[in-house]
């Protein structure tokens, strides 16, 4: 049998996905909560292992050593998400989007994510087994490939 014939990728990660960015803009900590002990997040280069160390790495990009937020607001817009089946019934997603924080609309902060979804063990849903975050920030220079092709 297929991978596709068991899980439909696009359905799955597209609803992921929604899920997963509207519970980052409004409860940021129930995030945890996606994470298994096997799980690993990689945000701006720095790896995490685990829901605990995942739950501190988002407190520490959301809160300052005070505690007062970062942020008034924050909100994830995914404009392209792409999905693939997987080995054991995964779903591999890929988003780029933009970030609007404390409703700045007029500077929107450009992202990538992706996420590795595994199927829980006790069945009824899936869990992120590997994430890696990353804004896309300007670079000063374009670089050029070996190809000649030039990146933005």
């Amino acid at each position: 049998a297929s991978m596709a014939a068991q899980v439909n990728p696009d359905e799955i990660g597209k609803a992921f996905v929604a899920h997963y960015y509207t519970t980052f803009d409004t409860n940021p900590p129930a995030l945890a909560a996606l994470y298994q002990e096997p799980s690993w997040l990689t945000i701006e280069s720095k790896r995490h292992q685990g829901p605990q160390q995942i739950a501190a790495a988002f407190h520490q990009f959301l809160f300052r050593d005070d505690g007062q937020p970062k942020f008034q607001a924050i909100k994830h817009v995914a404009t392209v998400v792409d999905c693939q089946p997987s080995m054991a019934n995964g779903v591999f997603v890929f988003v780029s989007g933009h970030l609007v924080i404390d409703n700045n609309e007029a500077a929107p902060m450009m992202f990538s994510q992706a996420f590795q979804l595994m199927p829980l063990p006790q069945g009824g849903g899936f869990y992120i087994l590997n994430d890696v975050f990353r804004l896309n920030l300007a670079e000063p220079q374009p670089r050029v490939m070996k190809s000649g092709l030039s990146l933005p």
